[in-house]
């Protein structure tokens, strides 16, 4: 399949296959995402369209963009970001270890198939469908894609439940992660950050209360900018911190800031930026992005140009975290791994991924792996929930069992 030939399946449907995003209708796009189970401003059109226009998710940086779509007569039924792969970075479901063993075999892993959001381990809906048949017409439409350009696999990162189904039922492998987010309590949900910290154990309050202490006493003080009030300036600075951030990590940073301009002119809406400030010097800086329809935040990145004890969990934590619970939203995800978090009110929650392997041994040898994982990441969970840092509730408030 390319971008210049389709594919008919049936009467009426036929199957494309995009090198650009911006060759798809980014309303009609758009509107299949406001139907899923859990779209995500990462989701959309004008997002995945900015990550190829500014040059970060490219061939030139390993990332061929094989978007596919399904189409009855004019109307788009299912869609679906896939990206051939000769690396695995930026994904944040790691599977280097695959890689090797295909190579010590003489086998290439790569290309890959992947169906994810680059540099983004945000859950949410992946394939885009009008229904359930669609979104199984979408998975072997995505088999099929994997064998013509002689993949060796195809990979469903951090998908929903109805991917999930999808995925499984053509046979798919299910991988299981963890990362931590913050969930307001559905009875008596805290209205302050003093309110939040007062639902916690004792030591964990201590802890932050000491850690915001400290930060304030170094002479730190932070402002806080939504959308279009994050100007040229603050983004240049922030662009300043993200790759200094890149750096200390001897790594090379993922996004242009060419895409945060993007991000200014097309979805300022989406974002929130908290500027650590001593005197009138900005010195740190964090950003979040923002839905507010669905009432989350998701804490993406930080950076800073001078070292203060505590200000990393001050700027990536604690002041988005005041921010969610003053602004009224529901949900705060700390982004991938970092069991630390918990300790600053960020819960274990269960992330997803599904993969296809051509080659049957591989699969097999995979799945074996993968239930052994998925063992190992129960258990981890379960030793995790007896950690809680919040006080445990009165009876009366909990769930039903």
């Amino acid at each position: 399949m390319s971008d210049a030939t389709t594919q008919r399946i049936g009467a009426e449907d036929v199957i494309r296959v995009h090198d650009d995003p911006g060759a798809i209708d980014g309303a009609a796009w758009d509107a299949l995402l406001e139907r899923q189970a859990q779209p995500t401003p990462f989701m959309r059109h004008r997002y995945l369209a900015a990550l190829h226009d500014s040059g970060s998710a490219v061939p030139d940086t390993g990332w061929w963009p094989q978007f596919i779509t399904l189409h009855r007569g004019d109307r788009l039924i299912a869609a679906a970001p896939a990206y051939l792969k000769q690396h695995s970075y930026g994904e944040y479901v790691f599977d280097w270890a695959w890689a090797d063993a295909y190579q010590r075999h003489g086998l290439n892993y790569y290309p890959k198939l992947l169906v994810a959001v680059p540099f983004t381990p945000v859950p949410g809906s992946r394939l885009l469908a009008i229904d359930d048949p669609s979104r199984a017409q979408l998975a072997s439409a995505l088999r099929a894609l994997a064998q013509e350009v002689d993949a060796s696999s195809v990979h469903l990162l951090f998908h929903d439940q109805a991917d999930g189904r999808a995925a499984t039922a053509a046979g798919w492998l299910s991988r299981h992660g963890v990362q931590f987010h913050w969930t307001a309590p559905e009875v008596d949900p805290p209205r302050t950050f003093e309110a939040l910290l007062a639902t916690m154990q004792r030591d964990k309050r201590k802890k932050i209360q000491q850690e915001r202490r400290k930060v304030a006493a170094a002479g730190i003080r932070f402002t806080v900018h939504e959308g279009e009030a994050i100007d040229p300036g603050l983004w240049d600075f922030f662009m300043r911190c993200y790759r200094l951030t890149y750096r200390a990590h001897h790594s090379s940073p993922y996004l242009t800031r060419d895409f945060f301009a993007r991000m200014a002119a097309t979805m300022a809406g989406h974002w929130v930026m908290f500027v650590a400030r001593l005197g009138d010097e900005p010195i740190a800086v964090s950003l979040i992005a923002v839905d507010r329809a669905s009432g989350q935040a998701f804490g993406r990145y930080w950076g800073c140009i001078e070292s203060v004890p505590c200000l990393h969990f001050e700027a990536c934590y604690y002041q988005p975290l005041q921010w969610c619970i003053e602004n009224g939203l529901q949900r705060f995800e700390g982004g991938a791994q970092g069991e630390h978090k918990m300790a600053r009110g960020l819960l274990p929650v269960g992330t997803c991924s599904s993969h296809w392997l051509a080659h049957p041994q591989f699969a097999q040898a995979v799945d074996d792996f993968l239930r052994r994982e998925s063992r190992g990441i129960a258990a981890y969970v379960d030793e995790l929930a007896e950690h809680s840092p919040f006080k445990a509730r009165p009876a009366e408030d909990r769930e039903p069992t």
